[in-house]
């Protein structure tokens, strides 16, 4: 599997950018609830993901009522988990589509086998 670096999201136009990690944090939330350093460590194969770069995403996607959040004590601290919602998941189904769209003006730009 092909693993996008930091350099290369750097470099990517803020609004592009902003879509894929979205994409990637839905993606990461899609079979079931999850928290900050496993959602890091879930999508460590795919983009490299800092926390301040994923706790303003979680926040941002919460206030879209893309996820939810609950607040659950793990080893004597508070572990706030995140859960996708039906919006954030055709949220997700969304981006997807997009995506396969500019994949398909990408290929007849620049070429390559569709």
């Amino acid at each position: 599997m092909y693993s996008i670096r930091r350099s290369e999201v750097l470099s990517v136009d803020a609004q592009i950018k902003k879509g894929v990690l979205d994409a990637c944090v839905l993606y990461a939330l899609k079979d079931g609830e999850s928290y900050g350093y496993k959602i890091i460590i879930d999508l460590q194969r795919v983009i490299e993901i800092s926390e301040s770069t994923l706790y303003p995403i979680l926040k941002r996607l919460e206030a879209g009522g893309a996820v939810t959040t609950r607040t659950k004590e793990f080893n004597g601290r508070l572990r706030r988990y995140y859960k996708i919602t039906p919006t954030g998941l055709q949220k997700l189904s969304e981006s997807k589509r997009d995506f396969e769209a500019i994949n398909t003006i990408y290929l007849k730009i620049f070429g390559g086998k569709r």
